[in-house]
């Protein structure tokens, strides 16, 4: 008996040692496992960088961002040099010079940007300066304060260099003209029709900068600023997570917080895909929503260099610079009756 109870305990030992040799070589090989993980990802990472998105088909301003980044610039410089190209283009009529104005003819624009520090400049209501996120990163860096509006933010451009010209364009006159002849004063969402253009890129060294431009709704009421110059509504940036921007109605996005929202649903776990669809549900699930009646999109980029891209109505659009491709890319959307 105590020779089979030595026997018993001696085979168990064998057992376990050879059970335990097991688990220590699967242990080493799963650690070996995850730091070819950890590798293989961050050579993606690597990989995919830089990165540029944006709102709607602007190939042309995502491309001089890329260029920007591809020439050893961040990711601030190239938001803002891509945001110019929109600003300065007349045929656009929703950002610049040659955006259509409010009700009472005046063109007026606002603007933001944000570095990836999380400093941040803003401009609302700016008239007669063409690049109004350039004002906006003068107030960023050349001031203590965040926001300047209306003659204010002028009177600084103008002390800054800003030359002032009449951002009225005959086309864009005509349009007012053509809007005034039946025109209630009162919002309308229908005819309210505008884009803006808001950009996020990610430079070769993983830093996130965002900036939003635009002449806001057109033919809105004197003296409104929607969200695109709110910081954490039309735009937010944390280096440590991700960006976001937002483009349509800006009164929903403001209720919503909903860049900053989106960064946020990122921060806890979810994908920027993930985020936009949630930030987007929030809007049209609210109580007596009239979410038919109006359109909101937002992009976002992860530190992982992925993108995601949601609206509630269909034909919003993403352009995004990636792998030296530069493309348009149609987003899902909430609202498929």
């Amino acid at each position: 008996m105590k020779r089979r109870h030595f026997i018993k305990n001696a085979s168990l030992t064998s057992v376990g040692l050879a059970v335990g040799s097991t688990l220590v070589g699967c242990a080493e090989k799963t650690s070996e496992e995850k730091k070819a993980t950890a590798a293989t990802s961050s050579t993606h990472s690597k990989a995919t960088l830089p990165l540029v998105i944006a709102t709607w088909h602007v190939i042309d301003a995502t491309a001089k961002a890329m260029e920007v980044l591809q020439a050893g610039g961040n990711a601030l410089d190239a938001v803002e040099q891509g945001c110019m190209v929109e600003e300065a283009n007349e045929k656009g009529q929703s950002v610049g010079k040659g955006g259509l104005p409010d009700r009472d003819g005046n063109v007026t624009l606002d603007a933001c940007i944000m570095d990836k520090h999380g400093n941040c400049g803003s401009v609302v209501y700016l008239q007669n300066i063409t690049h109004a996120v350039s004002v906006a990163r003068k107030v960023m860096e050349d001031t203590p304060h965040v926001m300047l509006a209306g003659e204010g933010a002028k009177q600084f451009a103008v002390s800054k260099g800003f030359e002032p010209e009449d951002l009225l364009t005959e086309a864009s006159k005509e349009a007012w003209k053509k809007w005034k002849v039946e025109a209630k004063y009162k919002p309308i969402i229908n005819i309210e029709n505008h884009d803006t253009i808001g950009m996020l890129a990610i430079d070769k060294n993983g830093d996130i900068s965002g900036a939003c431009t635009t002449s806001g709704l057109a033919y809105k009421m004197g003296g409104r600023v929607g969200d695109s110059p709110i910081i954490g509504s039309g735009l937010f940036v944390d280096n440590e997570i991700g960006a976001c921007v937002a483009t349509g109605l800006g009164e929903e996005v403001v209720k919503t917080v909903g860049s900053f929202l989106v960064v946020e649903l990122m921060r806890q776990g979810k994908s920027p895909q993930e985020a936009c669809e949630e930030a987007i549900s929030r809007i049209v699930n609210k109580p007596n929503s009239n979410y038919k009646d109006f359109q909101v999109g937002y992009i976002a980029v992860n530190k992982k260099g992925e993108t995601g891209s949601y609206s509630i109505h269909q034909w919003f659009s993403m352009t995004k610079f990636q792998d030296g491709v530069n493309e348009q890319i149609q987003s899902d959307y909430f609202n498929k009756a």
